[in-house]
């Protein structure tokens, strides 16, 4: 009887703003509404140390008045306006299809309003794989709470939620992100013997992931889970993308060392005893 390998199941976990997309959905948001000045905003609250790093859109919905205006319907029509990054409906194909016999249930968290991830993956991610901020309404639409935030050490939560529900174990768990956010969460995953995938060449994460990517291609995530995971040689890996209608032109790895000096003062000069004393006589004389 012939024995049938068995099936290898690892989670894949990713963060949406700036991983799967190309713009923070707080920058498309406000462009969209007509209110100046995100960015300074966040760099406010981030000085602050008001917020969670990735909560600060959720911070700003509720309590800057200029973000009163927002409702749910202003959400959803901001996803749809979010750029997705190249080929995220076939990552999440791929996982969905498996690769080698191996299962990759994928879900998205993040720390942008979940109505805004959802509408942006809508018909590539099922609604019920994403966790994004999840908030509250009044009667007449405004934004009355924040019930939850996938932030930070929110982010660990849910993952320790799905890992629990899907029966996964820690060292089968992938996280893919892209900045401060997502520091929490990848120290989590690296101290459980899991896998952490950093898309940003940001020097802060790029010290907590093992392996680095970047490019415009969702689906080159894919490639660091072919290589370290499933142990395929370079060939390999190539006919894989190729297999998708893609060609690896280039596959670049570079080692950065990021070195910075700090020079010694330099010291006071100091004369010659010789030439200190004939001095001394001179004004003696």
């Amino acid at each position: 009887m012939k024995k049938t390998k068995p099936i290898i199941e690892y989670l894949v976990a990713s963060d949406f703003d700036q991983t799967l997309s190309f713009n923070d959905s707080g920058i498309v948001l406000c462009e969209m509404l007509g209110i100046s000045g995100f960015e300074a905003r966040v760099a406010g609250l981030s000085r602050t140390h008001l917020v969670q790093q990735g909560a600060e859109l959720a911070y700003l919905l509720r309590h800057d008045p200029e973000f009163r205006m927002v409702r749910r319907e202003h959400l959803v029509a901001a996803g749809k306006l979010v750029r997705l990054k190249k080929n995220v409906e076939l990552l999440a194909e791929v996982f969905r299809e498996g690769i080698d016999g191996a299962h990759f249930p994928f879900y998205v968290i993040s720390a942008s309003p979940m109505e805004v991830v959802r509408s942006a993956l809508e018909g590539i991610v099922p609604a019920e794989n994403i966790y994004g901020t999840e908030l509250q309404y009044a009667a007449n639409g405004e934004i009355s709470a924040v019930r939850r935030v996938s932030a930070g050490y929110g982010k660990v939560t849910v993952l320790q939620d799905l890992e629990a529900r899907l029966h996964i174990s820690p060292d089968h768990t992938i996280y893919v992100g892209d900045g401060s956010s997502d520091h929490h969460v990848m120290q989590h995953v690296n101290s459980r013997d899991g896998h952490t995938i950093a898309v940003s060449e940001a020097k802060s994460i790029g010290r907590i992931a093992q392996r680095t990517i970047l490019s415009d291609n969702a689906l080159s995530v894919v490639l660091p889970i072919l290589e370290d995971i499933l142990r395929w040689e370079p060939s390999r890996i190539r006919n894989f993308f190729a297999g998708h209608g893609l060609t690896l032109q280039d596959w670049d790895k570079i080692r950065t060392d990021w070195l910075t000096f700090h020079e010694p003062p330099e010291e006071a000069e100091v004369a010659e005893p010789e030439e200190s004393l004939l001095q001394e006589e001179a004004l003696a004389g």
